[in-house]
């Protein structure tokens, strides 16, 4: 074989359509667009709708509700708080604020407040004073010999 004779396997690539270029293409003077109306015209997306019938988006019901004054959390796993510990990122000794964490560059910011959840070890003895913590993560604080402070009494 020799470079001259590749080829594509025969009905392999199709040639492109080339609208509107005279009566003898089969496609010309309109295109394949029939006579006037909106497709006919350039720029036409008609989306979503089903020629008159109800379209799919207003049959289905509508479900939910998005609470226009819900809290959220950055959430903090305490696996990642012991793995900053050892890195040397924070320091157990003092008390860890949510400033602390912030400083630290395990949360981003604020938003809400912070909320630690379980997974992970803590294996440092640790106090942590945040907004909001699951029962799990105080009892894993507490087992390592730390304490766990939740700002608010409604964070739970």
């Amino acid at each position: 074989m020799k470079l001259h004779e590749l080829r594509d396997n025969p009905g392999a690539t199709k040639p492109r359509k080339r609208v509107g270029r005279g009566p003898g293409s089969g496609t010309g003077k309109m295109g394949g667009r029939g006579i006037k109306g909106q497709k006919s015209r350039s720029g036409v997306a008609i989306n979503g709708y089903e020629g008159g019938q109800m379209p799919l988006y207003q049959r289905l019901p509508k479900r939910g509700f998005n609470k226009p004054n819900r809290k959220s959390y950055a959430v903090v796993n305490l696996g990642l708080i012991q793995k900053f510990i050892d890195a040397g990122k924070i320091d157990a000794k003092a008390a860890i604020t949510e400033d602390a964490l912030v400083a630290s560059g395990l949360v981003r910011r604020k938003l809400d407040g912070v909320r630690v959840l379980a997974k992970g070890e803590i294996t440092s003895k640790v106090d942590l004073q945040v907004t909001g913590a699951s029962k799990s993560a105080v009892d894993a604080v507490e087992k390592a010999g730390g304490t766990l402070a939740v700002a608010t009494a409604a964070a739970e």
